[in-house]
């Protein structure tokens, strides 16, 4: 039986055994770079043509702000999530269909280093798409940057809450039909009914509280203030929600490497 619980020195944590697992899902995507990094750039731009041009988007404007520019850091952000998310997703469970995963267990980690090397991995994939993804907008929309600290709050905060929950969705998944079930019904909608094509001020005043209660709306909000200055709810509130969140999905991947839930035989 794997012991999860059992640290590797009395005292210190395993850093070079946490730096290789995180290395390991660093260089899962890098090797698929087509797929992982330059296939997302081209989907964005294409929602961003869309709208341009189906829609009228490149006339339209939010307020007084170009409704292009609007547009653009939710669908930066949209991708650094579903990125980060499908890092770690799929990670383990490939692990766990190819039965693989006891390589992950076996090494003598505490179930934080596990959380910790698996979620970092899974946000850097997030973090180094999103730059991708921007700069590829850059060539098409005019971009400036309001405040730094917010776009780098929201893009770290966002990619490490997306890797966390889909480390949850791999080691509750039993199958790829299961994780896709996560996507399709959790992941998406929360992701398009978050404000990235909207100001949520245009819905009814009902539709805006339950828009509140989706920390996805609180994750683009922000990290579009940091690039147009522009916000839709408290910007405190939304840094307080990001992070509250983080600790209760930590707290659950936490949960499941120490209990083995669905992970040991």
């Amino acid at each position: 039986m794997i012991n999860l619980n059992t640290p590797t020195y009395a005292s210190d944590a395993n850093w070079i055994g946490l730096w290789t697992l995180y290395k390991r899902e660093v260089r899962r995507f890098l090797k698929v770079y087509t797929q992982t990094l330059l296939a997302p750039m081209i989907t964005t731009l294409l929602f961003l043509a869309v709208f341009a041009l189906a829609l009228g988007g490149a006339e339209r404007l939010v307020g007084d702000i170009p409704f292009m520019q609007f547009l653009a850091p939710g669908l930066v952000m949209m991708a650094i999530a579903q990125n980060a998310f499908a890092n770690t997703s799929s990670s383990l469970v490939v692990a766990k269909v190819q039965g693989n995963i006891v390589d992950t267990l076996m090494p003598p980690f505490t179930s934080h280093e596990l959380v910790l090397g698996i979620a970092m991995g899974g946000a850097t994939r997030g973090i180094v798409t999103g730059m991708f993804v921007g700069l590829g907008m850059m060539l098409v929309v005019d971009g400036s940057v309001h405040h730094l600290g917010y776009i780098i709050y929201h893009a770290f905060m966002a990619a490490l809450m997306l890797s966390l929950l889909g480390m949850i969705g791999g080691i509750w998944a039993d199958k790829f039909d299961h994780i896709a079930a996560v996507t399709n019904f959790i992941v998406t909608p929360l992701s398009f009914l978050s404000g990235t094509f909207y100001t949520i001020d245009r819905l009814p005043e009902t539709a805006q509280m339950i828009a509140k209660f989706n920390p996805f709306f609180y994750m683009i909000d922000g990290f579009r203030f940091g690039f147009i200055g522009y916000a839709d709810s408290n910007l405190w509130v939304g840094i307080l929600v990001m992070a509250g969140t983080n600790i209760c999905l930590w707290a659950v991947a936490t949960w499941m490497f120490t209990s083995g839930y669905k992970l040991k035989a």
